[in-house]
């Protein structure tokens, strides 16, 4: 073969292995001890590859003969290693004294071997092999499946595995072994180079998709924990007021019913989606959190409220935008408190203006708040409370229609009213 072609193969080798070697020390998914059997697994391959190379490229004399052997010595030690190191890379313990152990065999082997031709010799025709080429060949053998049961042990620890990256890192190993062993043809450090820019990937592959589902598994817990609080402290809220806390559930169930059947009409299609619909079920059970500053004596009146007793009712809103930024602050994305804080604030807004805490009108009024009013109000009316009977649903629906357009945003009423089987 070649000088050219063997010159490519090395280069491409030890450009592979550079890449690798630079990604593994600015990746931060490793530790230090990692990071250190990785760059010797690349450097590793770069020596085999640079004395294949200088073995088979062509220029060959006679006095270079011991210098060479002493290379191939060196290679043919090292070569064997790779799966050692490679299983010391993927982060299983006690590999320094395994991987030293089976160097030192494999170059006393060598050494042993090397003056007398058994495993290779030069001649003055270059590089042939020895009748004993199969002991270098075994010790290859056994690094591979040393590197394939460890990758498979390894693989057991993560909950993501992939089975059939292990067989084709085995297959391109493998690839390149045939060749070299049947063919005499010496492409063996490319497939390893190959296989171990796989092995590699692999097991990045494998820590990435584990850190994923770890996240993912604790944003559902603080997601369930978020929820739960928020229905916890609002249901706390409703009891002070001799509810049974079903209008957190019934509201809650409300807007989420709304903001679908929105969807499905497309409208508000800009600003209503299925996001937009988990948000407000998850936080409309913290609409009226503000009454915890509300005397009981106010809370719990069984006639009309008085106007100075209503407007100390009305602080509600104010104090329930309030009480939700400090709850949430630190638990929750801004997005996340503002639309919660949102809801608690406005939505008592009427949408002409009349409302309060702050007298919005029509577009002004956040969507959060427009939804949310019209579920509250709708389950304050089909409710039996301390002040008041409860209304017939149909009633209900009538008072909601009747409102269309000074309460209530009209587009969200009508959408109300073309489901309203699905509030019964």
């Amino acid at each position: 073969m070649t000088f050219d072609y063997y010159l490519g193969i090395f280069i491409l080798t030890v450009i592979m292995m550079l890449a690798m070697m630079l990604h593994v020390l600015h990746y931060k998914g490793f530790n230090k001890k990692q990071k250190t059997w990785f760059v010797l697994t690349f450097a590793d391959v770069m020596l085999c590859s640079a004395a294949e190379f200088a073995v088979h490229c062509g220029y060959y004399t006679p006095s270079m003969a011991v210098p060479l052997t002493i290379l191939t010595v060196i290679q043919f030690a090292s070569a064997p290693l790779l799966g050692m190191l490679f299983i010391g890379a993927l982060g299983v313990d006690g590999q320094s004294k395994t991987a030293i152990i089976y160097y030192a065999v494999n170059l006393i082997t060598e050494i042993v071997a090397a003056p007398f031709g058994l495993v290779f010799f030069f001649n003055d025709e270059g590089y042939s092999r020895g009748p004993l080429f199969i002991v270098y060949e075994i010790f290859y053998f056994v690094s591979l499946f040393y590197l394939a049961v460890g990758m498979i042990v390894v693989g057991k620890k993560f909950r993501n595995r992939d089975a059939r990256t292990i067989i084709m890192v085995l297959v391109v190993l493998v690839a390149g072994i045939i060749p070299m062993t049947l063919y005499q043809l010496h492409v063996t450090y490319i497939a390893i180079a190959i296989a171990a820019c796989l092995c590699y990937i692999y097991y990045n592959d494998l820590v990435q998709q584990d850190i994923q589902a770890e996240l993912t598994a604790n944003q559902q817990k603080i997601s369930s924990m978020q929820s739960h609080i928020i229905t916890g402290l609002a249901s706390l809220i409703e009891s002070r007021d001799l509810d049974t806390g079903e209008h957190v559930s019934r509201t809650a169930s409300c807007v989420r019913t709304l903001s679908e059947d929105a969807i499905k009409e497309g409208v508000y299609k800009d600003r209503i989606d299925e996001r937009f619909a988990f948000m407000m079920q998850t936080l409309a059970p913290m609409h009226d959190i503000g009454k915890v500053v509300v005397s009981d004596k106010i809370l719990c009146k069984p006639g009309k409220l008085t106007f100075e007793e209503f407007e100390e009712m009305k602080k509600h809103a104010v104090s329930g935008g309030r009480i939700v930024r400090k709850v949430l602050d630190g638990v929750a994305d801004d997005e996340y408190i503002s639309f919660a804080s949102d809801i608690a604030t406005y939505h008592h807004e009427r949408w002409d203006g009349k409302g309060y805490p702050m007298g919005f009108s029509g577009e002004e009024i956040p969507m959060s708040a427009r939804i949310m009013a019209i579920a509250d109000v709708f389950d304050a009316l089909i409710s039996k409370r301390c002040y008041k009977e409860a209304v017939s649903r149909e009633d209900a629906f009538r008072i909601i229609e009747e409102e269309s357009g000074t309460h209530f945003d009209p587009n969200l009423v009508a959408v109300f009213l073309k489901h309203k089987d699905e509030f019964y």
